[in-house]
């Protein structure tokens, strides 16, 4: 006999495919999505960096509104003068003076053009840091959500990979058992080893893919998570409303994030202008001042006679610009040029974000189709193999038919799991769209999970 015909055992190093089933009845407290939302608020450096840059922004009101505020400074000055003076051609003599002074200044802008249309652009770039700060929050929402999904599908793939090697085993081990009594042919033998190596490197495929899954939720996170809560298998997937496409189109186009960064955009750019303009405008500024000074004398006197005195004085500057070489009017051209560029970046903004939207609308709807579609063709897979495997034992079917049966299933489960987390991703996507993703959503998903003690 071949020695083909009958290859050795590998149940010694395929044990390890069942070893995470034998070990399901143990199990820890699992994370859930909102869990791992509230950590990702806490650790997740990008969405740190946006809080920090909001904090950055709120501090440009305030900084613009000082230059229409009143500004006060006090300098002190003290000096020693030393040198040699002849007096009425007599020899030269050593001198030395002292000097003390120290005065209170005080300027209130009256009229400043640039200081308002700075003050007002501050402003609108402070709604532009909150509406870009609102973007970083449902980016935050979506990667989340996105790294989380990713793993309980790669955790299912590898669940219903390793099934199908234990699967395929069985019917490897049946395969032999029918050869060696001469029930069977070594073409079932043969073609049961091919598929449980295919099998088996599929099992160590999704292994390598659950690891970098699990890495991008790390990265997010800072930590790995040893544990999620899975989606519970009888979960029904959230609902839309409207169920109608134009509505959320419309309100794409209105009111995305995206659109409202966009808008925030061209309302500074168009400060700008007005701050450009105005930097060639005449100023007005009401000045006082009070002071003292003390010298001990002069060097260039013979008498050392001292001297105290106050002083106090209060008036008006006014400073009309004539001509800077042309650079005012050159900035007012660039600020008109970029205003343009902004009011076209926020068309495309809209567009985009329509495009999202109506992308996300037919995800939802599709793949609502799609899991029930699957569902079906699990049940229907499920009699398929068990027909199958009924008709190999009397003869009727053959070992590719049983494989192929098991195939069938195990690729339309795994694929059934992928399109439960697609469709509450596209969701996501699609209240992102119109800015209405919050908490809430992760909520719902939220409550979609088994939230007792996990393997």
């Amino acid at each position: 006999m071949n020695d083909n015909a009958n290859p050795p055992c590998r149940k010694g190093r395929l044990w390890w495919f069942g070893l995470p089933l034998l070990l399901a009845s143990f199990g820890t407290q699992a994370d859930t999505l909102l869990d791992v939302y509230r950590k990702a608020q806490e650790r997740d450096a990008t969405y740190r960096g946006a809080v920090n840059t909001l904090r950055a922004a709120r501090e440009r009101v305030p900084q613009a509104r000082a230059g229409l505020l009143p500004a006060v400074s006090l300098v002190g000055a003290t000096s020693q003068q030393s040198g040699q003076a002849s007096f009425s051609e007599a020899p030269y003599v050593d001198r030395n003076v002292r000097n003390r002074s120290w005065n209170l200044q005080l300027t209130q802008p009256l009229w400043r053009a640039a200081s308002w249309a700075a003050l007002d652009q501050a402003e609108q770039q402070e709604l532009l840091a909150e509406a870009q700060f609102r973007q970083a929050e449902q980016e935050l929402i979506l990667r989340t959500a996105q790294a989380y999904l990713d793993v309980l599908v790669a955790q299912e793939a590898q669940r219903v990979a390793r099934l199908q090697v234990g699967a395929v085993i069985q019917q490897l081990e049946l395969a032999r058992r029918n050869f060696e009594v001469g029930t069977g042919i070594v073409t079932d033998v043969h073609e049961a080893q091919a598929r449980l190596d295919l099998s088996q490197s599929q099992a160590v495929a999704a292994g390598s893919e659950l690891k970098n899954k699990r890495a991008e939720l790390t990265r997010i996170l800072g930590e790995p998570q040893a544990n999620l809560a899975r989606l519970r298998a009888d979960s029904l997937l959230p609902t839309i409303q409207p169920d109608d496409e134009q509505p959320w189109l419309d309100s794409a186009r209105e009111q995305s994030i995206s659109v409202r960064v966009a808008q925030a955009m061209l309302d500074v750019a168009d400060r700008e202008i007005a701050k450009s303009r105005a930097a060639h405008s005449p100023t007005l500024d009401l000045t006082a001042g009070y002071g003292t000074n003390y010298t001990s004398g002069s060097i260039t006197s013979p008498a050392d006679i001292s001297v105290r005195s106050r002083s106090s004085q209060v008036g008006l500057n006014l400073n009309i610009p004539l001509f800077a070489g042309g650079g005012a009017q050159a900035r007012v051209r660039e600020a008109l040029a970029l205003k343009d560029k902004a009011a076209d970046d926020l068309e495309a903004a809209r567009r985009q974000a329509a495009a999202l939207a109506s992308q996300a609308f037919t995800g939802v709807v599709s793949g609502a189709v799609q899991v029930q579609a699957l569902a079906s063709a699990i049940a229907s897979s499920k009699s398929s193999v068990d027909s199958n495997k009924i008709g190999f034992r009397v003869g009727s079917r053959i070992n590719i038919d049983v494989l192929n049966a098991e195939q069938q299933l195990y690729t339309a489960e795994r694929d059934w799991h992928k399109a439960r987390a697609d469709t509450l991703m596209q969701g996501l996507r699609l209240k992102a769209a119109n800015a209405t993703l919050a908490e809430a959503d992760l909520s719902a998903i939220n409550n979609m999970l088994e939230t007792g003690a996990q393997p």
